[in-house]
């Protein structure tokens, strides 16, 4: 990969805006820091993925694959535009299982499952922005060897969703170079949703700037988050780990599309 570095080995990109360049967008209504990312990627037929996304939204496949990555980490800092963090709520441990969709030529993202601890962050993101949030026991503790992660799933019927591991970097930090499937998988800014009554799609934009990544070592112990629609028991064809980014939120709305390009 095309590899671009400060003194010390950081790598940089200096024509992305900063984070503060971006802030000053009208618009955007939230902001958020993820940390210590585990992004665990398996590659799988698209045919199996079709029946868990909207028919409205098109499979997205890099050289004819499908994808399935999930993505435990830190959530921090999380608060509104304009308002102080709320005490209590804004750093907890999260894991998202997603595919990668596309309509109307815009790619992004659908999430299968968010299992997150904090419970009024679950009830509102479901409420807000139509997103399959549960509330999960967690343990998420950061060792000088890397990350130890236990998830179980506590309101589902059986508490069968369940996810443990432990990860590492095991790599220089680099930045995914455009076009390669590390860049195809991680540098996404919009994520879809449907509205269960009206089946209608629904969407929102989100900025970071892009990801520093390392290659990642990783042990996973259990994994069941998929079990129900399909197994995931073979290792992950690709895992990455970033430090991690700030972000900040724009609002859903409705995806409508004009011209053959979505909103």
């Amino acid at each position: 990969m095309n590899r671009r570095t400060q003194e010390g080995g950081i790598p940089i990109n200096p024509t992305i805006h900063s984070i503060k360049y971006r802030a000053n967008h009208r618009g955007w209504i939230m902001t958020q820091t993820w940390e210590h990312l585990l992004f665990a990627h398996w590659e799988i037929p698209p045919a199996m993925i079709r029946s868990m996304v909207p028919d409205a939204l098109e499979i997205d496949t890099y050289e004819g694959s499908g994808w399935i990555t999930i993505i435990p980490f830190m959530m921090s800092g999380v608060r509104l535009r304009c308002l102080p963090p709320v005490p209590f709520t804004t750093t907890f441990p999260e894991i998202n299982v997603r595919t990668y969709v596309k309509i109307g030529g815009r790619s992004g993202i659908y999430f299968l499952s968010l299992d997150a601890s904090n419970p009024w962050i679950t009830a509102i993101a479901r409420k807000w922005y139509r997103l399959p949030y549960f509330e999960a026991s967690m343990n998420f503790q950061k060792r000088n060897d890397g990350i130890e992660i236990d998830s179980r799933r506590v309101k589902s019927p059986d508490q069968s969703e369940r996810f443990s591991a432990s990860y590492q970097s095991c790599s220089d930090v680099f930045f995914a170079q455009h076009g390669s499937l590390e860049y195809w998988l991680t540098e996404r800014y919009t994520l879809f949703c449907e509205c269960a009554k009206t089946k209608r799609i629904y969407g929102a934009n989100v900025y970071h700037e892009p990801w520093q990544l390392q290659n990642a070592a990783v042990q996973i112990r259990e994994n069941t988050l998929t079990e129900k629609q399909f197994s995931l028991e073979a290792p992950p064809s690709l895992t990455l780990y970033s430090r991690g980014v700030q972000s900040i939120v724009w609002p859903i709305q409705e995806v409508k599309e004009e011209g053959g390009v979505a909103w």
